[in-house]
């Protein structure tokens, strides 16, 4: 029986004011493997909730199987994820990215990337953190006619991310009912041109540019109030110097800087700003998206 094992990274969407459209990769990983079998679907290395098949690995295993007239055999699948689930760095779609990729492979590799992208966004319902799945990078994405197009920008090397990860979860859906259906002009405007100046500071290593850059106003006011000590962390973090925002729909916050002390500086203080426990994770770019790390 064939077996494959497929790699994505992490990602964090929107960047500030990149909403539903920036996406980066980053350094912390989940894997997942999947066997053919005889008949049957058996799940593991998850909470059995996600066993049945309803499971986005395997959801989107059977979409590109259906694409490629394939029928769908008996599989086992076994995922080993360290990226946090309902954190906002992109572990739904890691599953999404990895069924597509290991029913691609397993079948031959017939669709290609963009292929594979088209069938995951039509689920997933926008391209911000699977564009950045499966090329690596930072990328930037819009929908036209229904399909994703993605291109990618070139980021400075000095970068340092820091993710703080808190230990209490926020769905996706919920962080988006708090949205208005309408904004202001103005407030779409602001995003526009903040927008731009941000992937030129990434670009350019520019922090001072970032910081200012690297502010919203179609997501983030909204969001905040369901973050418990959002506020206060972003006052400190923006005292170190670093840009701040939330990573995709939250709660984990993202800190961006040059500053290769900024974990020291902020484990010193976090502590005396929050009720929570927030988890540090010092991690960097993955510019190799989700690839094939073992298969028979």
């Amino acid at each position: 029986m064939k077996r494959v094992t497929i790699r994505v990274p992490a990602t964090t969407a929107n960047l500030g004011p990149g909403f539903d459209a920036f996406g980066c990769a980053l350094s912390l990983y989940t894997d997942v493997t999947f066997e053919e079998t005889d008949g049957g679907l058996e799940i593991t290395g998850c909470d059995e909730a996600y066993t049945g098949p309803d499971n986005m690995a395997y959801t989107s295993y059977c979409a590109v199987l259906a694409s490629l007239n394939e029928e769908v055999r008996g599989v086992k699948i076994h995922i080993d994820a360290h990226i946090p689930i309902c954190r906002g760095l992109g572990s739904s779609a890691a599953l999404l990215v990895a069924g597509a990729m290991g029913a691609n492979v397993l079948r031959g590799n017939r669709l290609s990337t963009q292929g594979l992208l088209n069938i995951t966004n039509a689920m997933e319902g926008h391209p911000d953190n699977l564009a950045p799945a499966f090329y690596g990078g930072l990328t930037a994405s819009m929908v036209d006619n229904g399909l994703p197009v993605t291109v990618s920008f070139p980021l400075h090397p000095g970068w340092e991310f820091l993710a703080l990860v808190p230990d209490f979860n926020l769905p996706t859906t919920k962080a988006r009912a708090v949205l208005p259906d309408q904004v202001p002009r103005g407030d779409a405007v602001y995003n526009i041109s903040h927008g731009a100046l941000v992937l030129k500071a990434l670009e350019l290593g520019d922090e001072k540019l970032l910081r200012t850059a690297m502010q919203d106003r179609l997501h983030q006011n909204y969001r905040k109030k369901l973050i418990q000590d959002y506020e206060q962390i972003e006052h400190l973090v923006r005292t170190t110097g670093a840009a701040f925002c939330l990573s995709g729909a939250g709660p984990t916050l993202l800190c961006i800087t040059q500053d290769e002390k900024l974990e020291q500086k902020l484990a010193r203080k976090l502590d005396a700003v929050t009720e929570a426990n927030w988890q540090m994770l010092p991690l960097h770019v993955e510019f190799q998206g989700a690839r094939v790390i073992s298969a028979e």
